[in-house]
């Protein structure tokens, strides 16, 4: 099933939604716990692959919302697909799967998923990830994180310390290390006592001295470099 509702002015303003489900009560659940959100405006919803490029024919989302399990091709298979046009489809992909293995997250990663969320997330942690992959952002609820940074644990880990990370403040290591813990940007501005604007700043010049684009990319150099454990 899909829609594709005409939009008033102010829906134009939010962030556009498309969400992949099979299953008709998990669209209608999504669609509940977003109806009081404002900022978000489901634009669309489809059942499978060939449903949701039929949305992308007709309206751009700025983020879809997806399950790993489709008829047809899987969520990571569809979103190698949009990825691979992303000249065409500027869109952040957000994962919302049952499925909590590493390997499905390691994939989900690698075809370009910005997002992962567990299914039993909440209201307010959806909408929270929703409106930061909409800003350019990655996302990656606490149980997520965590199982990223166990599936690093022992590999690619470097006895050497590199260079660049001379270069990172007592500060940056610390939040590095937070990050790499699982702790999510609220509870690390927590813990230091700062601001979570602070927080932001300080992982953005860390993923610029470090040359990193992404939370799991922190992760992934934390883990790497013995500045964590679990």
């Amino acid at each position: 099933m899909t829609t594709n509702a005409r939009l008033n002015p102010e829906e134009m303003e939010s962030i556009k939604l498309i969400v992949v489900d099979d299953h008709q009560i998990i669209r209608d659940g999504i669609r509940s716990m977003l109806a009081g959100q404002t900022g978000i405006t489901i634009i669309g919803e489809a059942s499978s692959g060939i449903e949701l490029f039929k949305l992308l024919d007709q309206n751009l989302p700025d983020v879809i919302l997806m399950d790993i399990s489709l008829p047809g091709k899987s969520g990571i298979e569809l979103a190698r697909q949009i990825k691979a046009h992303a000249v065409t489809y500027k869109i952040q992909i957000l994962f919302l799967s049952m499925f909590l293995q590493e390997e499905y997250i390691q994939q989900a990663i690698k075809a370009g998923a910005s997002g992962y969320l567990p299914k039993n997330v909440t209201q307010q942690e959806l909408t929270q990830a929703i409106k930061q992959l909409a800003e350019g952002k990655d996302y990656y609820a606490d149980e997520i994180s965590k199982i990223i940074f166990k599936s690093f644990l022992n590999k690619n880990r470097s006895p050497e310390a590199d260079n660049r990370q001379k270069e990172l403040s007592i500060r940056e290591l610390d939040i590095l290390r937070l990050v790499a813990t699982g702790y999510n940007n609220q509870q690390i501005a927590d813990q230091l006592f700062i601001s979570i604007r602070t927080v932001e700043t300080h992982k953005n010049h860390i993923m610029q001295k470090l040359e990193l684009h992404s939370t799991a990319d922190l992760i992934k150099y934390a883990i790497r470099h013995k500045l964590t454990e679990v």
